[in-house]
């Protein structure tokens, strides 16, 4: 059996796609459906259970839950411009935390999601080696609490017993419901459609020309493989990045969407909110050497190529 957190989310929903097409179904769902449409993330999926995330320590707590297999830890809050700080803390740190030692106690493989946001402004570099990872210094609340988890594994040993995954720009089908927090390519695509126009952000680094500024985007169903192949062989543990390994620009990312539409491309530059130019990553590209040395096959769709077959399901917003 297996519990899936985070299971009618963005990754954690795709990732239950994954298992159901290896014909994986004794699965319980934990998640917190709130007010938005995640929901129609879970309604072609097979499972044999749904728990409310905050229920579901209690029925740890209450030694109501079976012995699982694999607890795949997805579930977090992912917002970063939340100013909650211990909203955080409570969701993605003390949360993390209890299960990791309750899969632990019970024998049960960990697989979670940490973030490229841990990396803050890059000047550490994006190597997930563990004596990169005490100098890191994130830049918004949200890299910070899973930072603090990553430590926390890293510092009381646990790290050689499970699996953290440092996701960069993940995009794709299923990430509807994330409003501000989906990725640019869904959040833009109607405006493309509807007026042959595209806005992204002024460069404020002289070091990157306005659309230069670049990002290690990584498609869905790519990282969702990757994930199958970590929950497959549960002896590979540590920290890992999952990006591509190949930075692209935004100007790449705005003409592969005009091209997937037929459009000539038209890109004017606005200016970036004050509230996140002190906040702003120029530069992320994940270190993917590590990983690839356990033998993960790492296999990618070109940025193109994934845009090409994501416009596709936002065109009829269709779901993995």
């Amino acid at each position: 059996m297996i519990i899936l957190t985070g299971g009618a989310g963005f990754i954690g929903s795709c990732f239950l796609k994954k298992l159901n097409e290896e014909s994986i179904t004794d699965i319980i769902v934990v998640d917190d459906l709130d007010e938005s449409d995640k929901w129609r993330n879970l309604t072609s999926k097979k499972f044999i259970d749904y728990v409310q995330k905050d229920d579901f320590l209690d029925l740890i707590r209450e030694g109501k839950i079976s012995k699982p297999s694999s607890v795949v830890h997805m579930g977090a809050c992912s917002s970063t411009t939340l100013s909650d700080s211990d909203h955080y803390i409570k969701n993605n740190y003390e949360y993390s935390k209890h299960l990791a030692t309750w899969a632990l106690q019970k024998k049960a493989s960990f697989l979670y999601a940490s973030s490229a946001a841990t990396y803050g402004d890059g000047s550490c570099g994006y190597s997930d080696s563990e004596d990169n990872m005490g100098g890191l210094t994130p830049l918004n609340m949200y890299g910070y609490s899973k930072h603090m988890f990553d430590m926390w594994a890293l510092n009381s040993g646990l790290i050689k017993k499970i699996t953290g995954l440092k996701f960069f720009n993940v995009f794709g089908p299923n990430e509807y419901h994330k409003e501000d927090m989906r990725s640019v390519i869904c959040k833009a695509l109607p405006a493309v459609r509807d007026t042959g126009k595209m806005s992204l952000f002024k460069s404020y680094n002289e070091k990157y020309p306005n659309g230069g500024q670049m990002r290690d985007f990584i498609y869905i169903k790519d990282a969702a493989d990757v994930m199958y192949h970590l929950f497959m062989h549960p002896e590979i543990t540590g920290i890992y990045n999952l990006g591509t390994g190949k930075a692209r620009t935004w100007e790449d990312l705005a003409k592969a969407i005009f091209a997937a539409l037929g459009k000539t491309p038209k890109i004017e530059y606005i200016d970036m909110p004050e509230t996140l130019r002190e906040k702003y990553q120029y530069f992320t590209q994940a270190d993917m050497t590590k990983l690839r040395n356990t033998g993960c096959p790492l296999k990618f769709r070109s940025l193109e190529e994934s845009i090409k077959d994501y416009v596709g399901y936002l065109e009829n917003r269709t779901y993995l």
